[in-house]
């Protein structure tokens, strides 16, 4: 079994920034990547970036390029997502995923719980 568990999330104001965590446990060796992926109220679960585990390579939805940062720290078994320059359609319920492919959030295996991100105007 795999478990996530996110933190970081709030209220902030536009253009303000944000850092949420996800820390990682259980079976490390099928952690290939670890994935963000945001919900609105009404929308589907959308996706926001990924991390290679072992590697670092990082690769970002086009709406997040240049904002936000996914970076990980190995000993800690946690991930980062570091946001900048907040929208207020940034507003969601974040989530780390892994065991999955990509962008692909179908077939992420393991989830966080959520947190919630509000950017207000």
């Amino acid at each position: 079994q795999v478990q996530l568990v996110e933190s970081g999330g709030g209220l902030v104001q536009a253009g303000g920034s944000l850092r949420l965590s996800c820390a990682v446990s259980g079976r490390t060796f099928s952690w290939p990547v670890v994935g963000w992926f945001r919900q609105a109220p009404g929308k589907e679960r959308e996706f926001v970036g990924t991390i290679q585990w072992m590697g670092g390579t990082t690769y970002y939805a086009d709406s997040v390029v240049g904002r936000f940062t996914i970076s990980r720290d190995n000993a800690m078994n946690t991930v980062y997502l570091q946001m900048n320059s907040l929208k207020p359609e940034d507003t969601a319920v974040y989530y780390c995923g892994t065991e999955g492919v990509g962008g692909r959030s179908t077939t992420y295996d393991y989830w966080g719980q959520g947190t919630p991100v509000t950017v207000s105007s």
